[in-house]
């Protein structure tokens, strides 16, 4: 084909346009029309919703109330006769789009999909709009605002269907459509030429208005909606004459309440709002809620590291869940076993497992505490600029910098969990029967191919559960179509809904998913940032450059951390990291007896000696880790609980020890620092504090005592009296259990995770939220600083074991200094019941 002179096109010349695309085109020819012609079916569609809109509006806001006690009275099959009584025909199933892709190709939906209109309304739907609130926040929101505010939000929701081809627009140079900010209806729709306004080119490059083919997309959206939800208000309202229906005979009233998720169940759930997002008023970005979600994701990442470090039990069982989603566990096309695990390939996968366990924690801090300040510094800018900011005006140059930047970041740190995935699903126990190993060609490889085990027969829900999971891992051409906030949706509603489908995710899935989800969430606020989101990529394109820059800057230390973890470097140590010779059998269940105590210090021995070993080789390889955050806290001169050694109980020293822990709530006290090597450097120079506490070293077989730095008890004994938290039986139960101790209760046992999320909201002190994946989050309301804290929910079962509340007792003393002591009954309840 001879080469074409962009600059000797005429794009108005629809002809030449089709015929410099070419018969092989892989985008599908555009329909071409006049302006006389767009002008024509604006005008027709605009004059049709507003009508529309006027005796929608007229009708809600005179009987909203008795709307919504109808339907919500009305059962699913009630309410979806109604559905396809006004909509014929409409799509069965959630995600409908989602379904039409997977059941044609690509040539198929070049040439004409027979889905359209499961693209073009993805979220009206039986599936959705049958439960009791979809339809009623739908006819709230569109009723009571003008089709103006929802244009940026209508042309965004069809996106997967216009890059997927499903959805062909109409094509017109050199005009742009306004639709924004158009509250005049001789206004909406109005087609404008560049060459007739100053800034009509700038309205449609920075996308604060509309293409011509878009604008026309967003008018038959908004016409058909609004007609199907006045057909929907007439049918409700089937017993009151259409003429009575707007006439005085019913006054306008206020705008009933329709009842949060909150109140209906007791806690806010994320997978719900996204649910719900479709169907109410845009959304401008929530900065103070982003920034918080982040912050409570770094508190998570530095209390994981101090669990690591602190708990043998947490560390024990973090090492066989890694070493369990490995893709060496996975069995070869042959059925054979990976050549790492065999009888004398020493210690190769126990180094990778050390060296995955370290690089994950340290990243995951890395990674979340830049985020949280990127986060807070947009917060403090939106605060800046909130009364100036207008939906027709360019957001201010340092705003807008600080959205790309952050965008950016966001998409970075997002390779992090996806990865995660692609390592760690084909291996998990759940999923490992579905995908088999190709045979590598040694054991010192860590590079493995995995593909589906032959002969598999997938059903429909472990075939939408790969294809949404696969989406993810792979990051490629399917998930820039679909987009990841809209794959996250879909996975968590996948999981929500379907046994099946929960029950093939291990707990380290749906943590990896949980992270996923923290940076999807915020990417999709920024990509809601309407109207201004659409012009986010034409904005970016001369930004790029420096922000990639500025990322490389930042990225830099962790990019020496990330090479400097080899798995070969800790090949040496990995015995010291063996999980399989009781090394870090941790009995803290059972009442403290000689055994039990020397138990519990050995283990904690072991695990200080591990991470000494692994402190060295980290700093040596890392310089030290200077620039990061993980040095700033390994360095802190907070300190770890270790157990005491043991003293017979009849003892005057024990006694005391008895009674200081008592009155600390069962908090242990004695301290052992985060790190020796990083403490001693920082503390070089500065005065000692008593540690009485001595670690074993072992050097060929012989046994050698090396002194810690010794650490004060005073901050556990002048602690100021803790105020009192009255709470019920069934609160107090669980306190107990978080914050164990031998001498208020018997036996520990395990609870329920829906007691623990009862005794955190009885307090009146938090609010809880579910999450994506396993991660709950608790907002403290006490407090203006809205502090956050994240759980996760035991998976697959509903149980929290001991072992696990005790870690989580020990993350609420680290953030709220809370102790089993404060928890006491209520005055007018039978103490005997706790």
């Amino acid at each position: 084909m001879a080469r074409v002179n962009l600059c000797d096109v005429d794009f108005n010349n629809p002809s030449r346009f089709a015929e410099l695309l070419g018969p092989n085109s892989a985008l599908p020819i555009p329909v071409f029309k006049s302006p006389g012609d767009v002008r024509k079916e604006t005008r027709e569609r605009s004059q049709t919703i507003h009508e529309t809109y006027n005796t929608l509006h007229a009708i809600v806001t005179r009987h909203e109330e008795t709307i919504q006690k109808r339907w919500v009275k009305k059962s699913g099959q009630q309410r979806r006769k109604v559905l396809l009584e006004c909509w014929p025909g409409m799509s069965a199933v959630h995600r409908p789009d989602f379904e039409a892709f997977r059941k044609e190709t690509m040539e198929q939906r070049d040439q004409g999909t027979k889905y359209r209109e499961s693209f073009m309304w993805p979220y009206i739907n039986q599936e959705d709009l049958s439960k009791p609130k979809s339809l009623l926040l739908l006819l709230n929101a569109r009723a009571r605002h003008h089709p103006s505010h929802f244009a940026a939000a209508d042309i965004t929701a069809i996106r997967f269907g216009v890059v997927t081809n499903a959805i062909v627009r109409v094509f017109l140079n050199g005009y742009v459509m306004i639709l924004n900010d158009a509250m005049d209806p001789d206004k909406y729709g109005e087609l404008i030429a560049w060459d007739d306004h100053p800034d009509a080119f700038e309205w449609m490059h920075t996308q604060k208005q509309f293409l011509p083919g878009d604008g026309l997309i967003v008018l038959e959206i908004q016409e058909r909606i609004l007609r199907f939800l006045l057909d929907c208000s007439k049918a409700i309202l089937h017993d009151i004459p259409e003429d009575k229906l707007t006439s005085g005979t019913y006054s306008v009233r206020p705008e009933p309440h329709l009842k949060t998720e909150v109140e209906a169940n007791g806690f806010e759930s994320l997978a719900v709002m996204a649910a719900e997002t479709p169907y109410r008023l845009p959304a401008r970005i929530d900065f103070k809620r982003m920034e918080l979600l982040l912050e409570a994701k770094v508190s998570a990442a530095k209390d994981h590291i101090w669990a690591l470090r602190e708990d043998p039990g947490y560390f024990a069982d973090r090492i066989v869940d890694i070493r369990e989603h490995r893709q060496e566990m996975l069995k070869d096309i042959m059925g054979d076993i990976h050549p790492a695990l065999r009888p004398g390939a020493g210690a190769i996968v126990g180094a990778r497992v050390i060296a995955n366990i370290v690089i994950e924690a340290y990243s995951e801090l890395e990674i979340f505490t830049e985020l949280h300040r990127q986060a807070k510094e947009l917060r403090l800018l939106h605060d800046k600029h909130a009364t100036r900011l207008s939906p027709i005006e360019d957001l201010p140059e340092d705003f807008l910098d600080r959205l790309l930047t952050f965008r950016h970041y966001l998409r970075q740190a997002a390779k992090g969990p996806l990865g995660a995935l692609r390592q760690n699903v084909v291996a998990s126990p759940p999923m490992r029967r579905f995908f088999v190993r190709q045979q590598p060609p040694s054991a010192t490889t860590s590079q493995i191919v995995v593909m589906s085990r032959p002969g598999n027969t997938l059903t429909k829900v472990e075939g939408h559960l790969n294809w949404l999971l696969s989406t993810l891992w792979e990051d490629g051409r399917m998930l820039f179509l679909a987009d990841m906030p809209l794959v996250l949706d879909e996975l968590e509603r996948l999981l929500q809904t379907e046994p099946r489908a929960a029950d093939l995710i291990s707990s380290r899935i749906a943590e990896i998913i949980s992270n996923a989800s923290i940076i999807s969430r915020c990417l999709g606020q920024i990509n809601q940032y309407q109207p201004w989101a659409r012009g986010f990529d034409s904005a970016e394109v001369d930004k790029l450059e420096g922000i990639q820059q500025g990322f490389a800057v930042w990225a830099k230390p962790l990019s020496y951390m990330v090479e400097g973890i080899r798995d070969q470097d800790f090949v040496r140590i990995a015995h010291l990291g063996d999980t399989s010779n009781r090394r870090f059998f941790y009995p803290t269940e059972k009442h403290r007896t000689k055994e039990n105590v020397e138990a519990l210090r050995g283990a904690e021995r072991n695990l200080g000696e591990f991470w000494r070993a692994v402190d060295e080789i980290v700093d040596f390889n890392c310089e030290h880790l200077q620039g990061t955050v993980t040095r700033a806290l390994l360095s802190e001169k907070r300190m770890l609980q270790c157990t005491p050694e043991w003293v017979d109980s009849g003892s005057v020293t024990e006694k005391k020890r008895q009674q200081r822990n008592a009155a600390s709530g069962g908090v242990e006290s004695l301290f052992k620092p985060l790190s020796t090597l990083y403490f001693s450097e920082e503390t070089a120079g500065q005065p000692k504090v008593p540690i009485t506490a001595k670690a074993k070293t072992k050097t060929k077989g012989e046994s050698k005592e090396t002194s810690l730095p010794p650490v004060s008890h005073e901050h556990v004994d002048n602690r100021a009296e803790p105020t009192p938290i009255r709470v019920d039986s069934r609160a107090l139960k669980v306190f107990r259990t978080l914050f164990f101790n031998p001498g208020v209760t018997s036996s520990p046992g395990e609870v329920s995770w829906q007691d623990f999320i009862y005794a955190m909201t009885s307090t009146g002190l938090f609010s809880a939220e579910k999450l994506y994946g396993s991660a709950w989050q608790f907002q403290r309301l006490d407090t203006e600083s809205q502090t956050r804290i994240q759980f996760h929910q035991p998976h697959p079962r509903g149980k929290i074991p001991f072992t696990m509340a005790r870690r989580m007792g020990r993350r609420l003393t680290r953030a709220f200094g809370w102790i089993g002591g404060m928890f006491v009954l209520r005055e007018n309840e039978d103490a005997s019941q706790g």
